[in-house]
């Protein structure tokens, strides 16, 4: 069908294939919303929730470390979970870009606009 039309047959192909990777970005972001990572500090102590995408949602702290005298370890303790989960978030995010890129058989190192 496509034959004498030079290169416009493998022009269709990549538009097809750009359609698909569009898609599939699509969907990936949507879904980097809803998966959730926990950044932990103090062995389990404090506990940080975030979405992929590094959107804090909760903040969990066990009642055993409330002494007034502590406040400087709790506050400590918190920043601290919080970039764990924020770091873990980075991790996901970047591991389900690269499963994506790999699935459409794109460069690995291939900078994707997110």
């Amino acid at each position: 069908m496509f034959k004498g039309l030079g290169g416009l047959g493998d022009m269709a192909g990549m538009m097809k294939k750009a359609q698909e990777m569009q898609t599939k970005m699509a969907e990936l972001q949507e879904s980097l919303e809803t998966m959730t990572v926990v950044g932990e500090s103090g062995a389990g102590l404090v506990k940080a929730t975030a979405t992929a995408k590094g959107v804090l949602t909760s903040l969990d702290i066990n009642p055993t470390i409330f002494n007034p005298d502590e406040k400087e370890v709790v506050e400590d303790l918190i920043l601290a979970a919080i970039k764990d989960a924020q770091s873990k978030a980075q991790a996901r995010s970047e591991s389900e870009m690269s499963r994506l890129t790999e699935e459409l058989g794109l460069p690995k190192d291939m900078n994707l606009p997110f």
